[in-house]
């Protein structure tokens, strides 16, 4: 009688598969068995890429002349301390009555290179191979999977894909980085009086860094520039308000150059001397020449993909990306919420159709049950599958990060920070049922000698999905947003406990007269651009080096990004862990360290292609065009060959270690204690 294989990425995976299969399985060493099936695993990667001295002892020595070192054929090996459980899977694998492998590996490109490599060094041959591809690890999930699992040749070049990321990686780090070692380590040490210096260089990694030196050299760089606006109290029946002068087409300071934008001036004598001139005659007063009213609505916001819940857990519960990430792999394995590592924002249009089961299930939790039970009676959800949350041409693997309504009787198992990461999870996804905020504004122009001033009020209306979204406000306190997302000028002011102020506002005519009860200089200053934080940077990354907060705008760029969302996390951990950069735990806020600035600026005087986030993101996109078919695995090779030749053969032929101490005599007065 012949058997079904299952092969999981890790034991817990397996037992879900095990249980979902419902088989009276007995448990054996490294794997699971009944008359029917077999259910094993890996434990995570079994097999890895040999380092350069497997193919030639003589290159164990890092050596200028064995530069650069392209293998004709890569050579792998089984990873020593997990070498007894590749061996049980090997064994499995090539039994005589397994006749079908079901792969069930992480459903991703990493899950892929995972089992491909482990088929490879086992030799398998003559099996029928299936790959399962799932979204959660529910018991219907897993059982569609296998249930609709395609040929594993389907994946074949997703695969390609997988192995051509990882040959990237492996010959960028290890040319690159013994390049630059053996090239410019021992100048780097001697200045930074070192015993030794390893430069490690990336792909990705050297990227992130870079844009981590030049944001923190911008600040260095910025001078501040003080300007100086001019404000009115106004007087509304004894409720004062604020108004701010501009220059607008009838001032008669309109475009002159000695002003800041057009709502200031460069210097605060300008400001003073227009309180003057409009401090004449007295009493002083002000007519209302134009008054908008209008109705703002602002959208619920996507759902989670992981950046955006990385950077979203990096702001309101300070933890860094991979702390995010492990939360949100253990709330997956619990069947808790769907796959984590998904680029995708939107629902597709299959899920879309049962998504009532997910709502369904988050009756169970008491902090969100009526949102779930209101949405279910009122048929919000019926129509969602038109809306802007569903959308098929966005999602390349995985649909976004929501609860799938299961698995919450385990939620008191859960640490305290697991917990809000999935409230966040599940009330970010149930937002999307309810209707808009809505905001009603009000836009004021007052006029006194032909100076125009301008207020701007809003109230909250209706708060729409915000009264579920809302206790996961990360913004900080008096920090507005508009319906874009973007932050406001200082004359929109938020009504909230003013009814008659109102009134008052409500009733206002265009031609009525205002007393002024103060006309006042306030003084501001440009800021230089932030420091990134762990969050922001995910975001910079997966945009391609474009730090782009605004939501709506994001989800209109379509780009690779700079490495992917299964990876980021790991590059920012890895370049912390090497001390490339320092991450602050309490404010999750990233600078460089001196060597990283160091090996920031020998990159920069060498390889500086390296340090260009467009160019970085390229090599990602080359990689999906490969998945998709759109390139061979052969095409792609020769490019990134070619691109190792002629960066090695520029190291070689310059020698640039005064400009590298130039650079560091530079930079080193920002470390010193």
């Amino acid at each position: 009688m012949t058997k079904k294989l299952y092969i999981a990425e890790k034991p817990s995976v397996a037992q879900e598969f095990a249980k979902a299969l419902k088989l009276n399985m007995a448990r054996k060493d490294g794997y699971l068995e009944s008359d029917e099936a077999v259910v094993t695993w890996c434990v995570g990667h079994l097999i890895t890429m040999s380092y350069p001295d497997a193919y030639d002892p003589m290159l164990k020595r890092w050596s200028l002349e064995t530069l650069p070192f392209l293998p004709e054929e890569f050579k792998y090996e089984v990873i020593a301390s997990v070498s007894k459980q590749f061996r049980i899977v090997k064994g499995l694998l090539n039994r005589k009555d397994i006749d079908t492998i079901y792969v069930c590996t992480d459903s991703g490109r990493e899950g892929e290179y995972i089992y491909r490599l482990v088929e490879q060094m086992a030799e398998v041959k003559g099996k029928a191979r299936k790959r399962v591809w799932i979204d959660s690890q529910t018991e219907e999930e897993i059982l569609r999977g296998i249930r609709e699992a395609k040929d594993l040749a389907d994946y074949d070049n997703l695969a390609a894909s997988a192995y051509l990321r990882a040959k990237e990686d492996y010959l960028m780090g290890i040319n690159f980085s013994r390049l630059l070692t053996v090239k410019y380590g021992n100048t780097i040490s001697s200045f930074l009086k070192k015993d030794r210096t390893v430069l490690s260089v990336g792909r990705v990694m050297t990227c992130v860094l870079g844009m981590v030196v030049r944001r923190e050299r911008e600040i260095r760089n910025f001078v501040k520039t003080p300007f100086y606006r001019v404000l009115a109290k106004i007087d509304a029946s004894g409720h004062p308000f604020e108004a701010e002068w501009r220059a607008v087409e009838n001032s008669r300071h309109f475009q002159k150059p000695y002003l800041y934008k057009d709502n200031g001036f460069k210097e605060r004598e300008r400001a003073e001397g227009l309180i003057a001139e409009l401090s004449q005659p007295e009493p002083i007063t002000m007519t209302l020449q134009k008054i908008e009213k209008k109705t703002e609505k602002k959208n619920p916001p996507l759902l989670f993909n992981l950046a955006e819940l990385q950077n979203v857990c990096s702001k309101a519960l300070k933890l860094s990306p991979d702390e995010t990430l492990k939360i949100v792999q253990e709330l997956y394995e619990k069947k808790l919420v769907t796959y984590p590592r998904t680029d995708a924002r939107v629902l597709s249009t299959a899920i879309a159709k049962e998504i009532g089961k997910n709502i369904s299930g988050l009756k169970a939790i008491p902090g969100v049950r009526g949102f779930a039970e209101e949405i279910l009676e009122q048929g919000l959800h019926k129509g969602i599958g038109k809306s802007r949350y569903t959308n098929d041409k966005q999602i390349t693997d995985h649909y976004a990060i929501i609860p799938t309504g299961q698995g919450v009787g385990g939620l008191g198992k859960l640490t305290p920070t697991a917990v809000k990461v999935y409230e966040m999870v599940v009330r970010r996804f149930l937002s999307i049922f309810f209707p808009p905020a809505v905001y009603l504004k009000y836009k004021l122009e007052l006029v006194r000698q032909d100076e125009h001033f301008f207020a701007g009020f809003r109230v909250l209306t209706d708060e729409g999905y915000m009264k579920v979204s809302g206790i996961y406000n990360t913004k900080k306190k008096g920090e507005k947003e508009n319906s874009e997302g973007k932050e406001e000028s200082e004359e929109d002011t938020d009504i909230k406990n003013d009814p008659e102020f109102l009134r008052i506002l409500s009733e206002m005519k265009k031609g009525e007269i205002f007393p002024v009860n103060e006309l006042f200089v306030k003084e501001g200053e440009t800021s230089p651009p932030k420091r990134y934080t762990s969050g922001s940077m995910i975001l910079a990354m997966e945009n391609a080096g474009q730090l782009i907060e605004d939501e709506e705008l994001r989800a209109q760029i379509k780009s690779s990004g700079i490495g992917t969302s299964a990876t980021r996390a790991e590059i920012l951990k890895k370049l912390v862990t090497i001390k490339y950069l320092a991450l602050a735990k309490k404010t999750q806020v990233i600078t460089p360290t001196l060597l990283g600035e160091v090996v920031f600026d020998t990159v920069n005087c060498s390889i500086r292609s390296l340090l260009n986030p467009e160019l970085t993101a390229s090599w990602e996109k080359g990689l999906n065009l490969v998945a998709e078919g759109t390139i061979t695995e052969d095409e792609y090779m020769k490019k990134l060959e070619d691109f190792i030749k002629r960066r090695t053969a520029a190291v070689l032929e310059t020698n640039r270690s005064s400009q590298i101490f130039g650079a560091y005599q530079e930079v080193e007065g920002f470390y010193k204690k």
